[in-house]
């Protein structure tokens, strides 16, 4: 009976001492006893720590798990010494900062804010000016990305690392962040079974989103805008990417989104406008696009050989320079129920689809894929009378890239966002610099 008795208050007082009620908070104000890195190895697992002022002491290391909250203006300087935060515990939250001062070097991968082989790390409403790379998770499981900015410096590429890098990370959650000027806005590789929901990523010297080898993720009403090469997506399988809003990525190698040896992807609702490239699918198998709308492109769709067993239907094509270009014959494709502005049938069974199909592969765009310098007699009077030849009698062109049941108008599937030409210049997403209120 004793030892019940004394068991259960054994386990009782456990429970006591683990409990999050029993967590403490501290206050620590920058420049005053004790540093910042003092206080962080006497404090408790599960306690808080606020922070007021600039901390200047390198880097700082949480090695256990606790919430770092900054309060307004707080700043966490690494003074170039190499990483800012390193995290290397579970269950770690830091939120409110102003992060800077990251080494730049090109034999590390020295972040803002850096978490590696952690487990539930929170990043939350801070802001990372001119970090090498900014938010880096390595071998990390259940993290969460939230409401950070990031703004990179006008640097040399080499001298610019990545705005959110995920590397062999699962189960990641990365949303309603705003990224610019980086290498690349948001770089996953071996990432899996993540969602990337609501995320800004504009002006980027490379892509403002690129991914690798990268599994079962979600990427859902994302805006990429004005990047050097746009969004690449390679070699994963089983891709969701939906209300995404690919905008004036424009370059000799530009795409609003480029996807490359995918297999088993759903690309639905999403707009693509003024990029030098809309979609591009290379090597991709059993790709479904859907409810896209493709504006002011020069090519909306450019669909390779080697891509078979997808489908397009339903998709706008609007003002764009060529609706569809190709590389070769297509026959295991499928494009159905689509608009095109071009479409100049009629429709005698007023069902609101055409009754004679439409070729949007014209003679033009496959000799501007073979010979790309043909493009300087894009406008010429000829070219438009081999066009409408081609299309009324079709003899180059693949006999499968027609589309039997083309829509006499366009439907509402994405909304009616459409920027100005130099509408990113004006912040148009509400980009205010956290530096201006400090």
């Amino acid at each position: 009976m004793k030892k019940l008795v004394f068991r259960s208050w054994f386990l009782a007082t456990l429970m006591l001492v683990v409990s999050p009620a029993c967590a403490r908070t501290w206050v620590h104000h920058a420049g005053k006893a004790p540093a910042l890195k003092k206080l962080l190895s006497e404090v408790a697992t599960g306690d808080t720590i606020q922070v007021h002022g600039e901390v200047k002491e390198g880097t700082i290391v949480l090695d256990r798990s606790v919430v770092l909250l900054g309060e307004p203006g707080a700043i966490i300087d690494g003074q170039e010494k190499g990483e800012v935060v390193l995290i290397t515990a579970d269950d770690v939250t830091i939120e409110g900062f102003i992060i800077r001062g990251s080494r730049i070097s090109n034999l590390e991968d020295n972040a803002g804010i850096k978490a590696s082989e952690c487990r539930n790390t929170v990043v939350r409403n801070n802001f990372l000016d001119g970090c090498f790379f900014a938010i880096y998770l390595s071998g990390s499981k259940g993290a969460l990305v939230e409401g950070n900015s990031i703004v990179g410096h006008d640097v040399r590429d080499d001298q610019m690392g990545n705005g959110i890098h995920l590397w062999k990370c699962n189960s990641a959650i990365i949303r309603n962040n705003v990224v610019r000027n980086q290498r690349d806005g948001i770089y996953f590789e071996f990432v899996t079974d993540s969602k990337i929901h609501n995320n800004t990523s504009i002006g980027h010297i490379r892509y403002g989103l690129h991914f690798m080898f990268s599994h079962r993720n979600e990427y859902v009403s994302n805006h990429f805008e004005s990047n050097g090469a746009g969004v690449a997506v390679m070699y994963s399988h089983h891709i969701d990417m939906h209300h995404n809003r690919f905008v004036a990525n424009r370059g000799a190698s530009a795409y609003g989104l480029l996807l490359k040896e995918i297999n088993d992807g759903m690309i639905t609702g999403n707009l693509f406008v003024d990029n030098t490239t809309g979609l591009m699918v290379d090597g991709c198998n059993r790709i479904t696009a859907e409810r896209n709308e493709f504006r002011y492109n020069g090519w909306a769709l450019r669909l390779f050989a080697n891509s078979l067993f997808s489908t397009f239907k339903d998709n706008a094509f609007l003002g764009n320079t060529f609706d569809l270009s190709t590389n070769g014959d297509l026959m295991d494709n499928v494009l159905e129920g689509n608009y095109w502005d071009r479409y100049s049938g009629y429709d005698l069974d007023r069902d609101e689809v055409g009754d004679t199909p439409y070729r949007p592969l014209g003679f033009f765009s496959l000799l501007v894929e073979r010979i790309p310098y043909a493009m300087v007699f894009s406008r010429s009077l000829f070219v438009s009378l081999l066009d409408r030849a081609e299309r009324l009698l079709p003899s180059l062109t693949p006999e499968a890239m027609k589309d039997d049941r083309p829509l006499m108008r366009q439907q509402v599937w994405v909304g009616s966002y459409v920027p100005k030409m130099n509408e990113v210049n004006n912040d148009p997403v509400g980009l205010i610099d956290p530096r201006n209120d400090v």
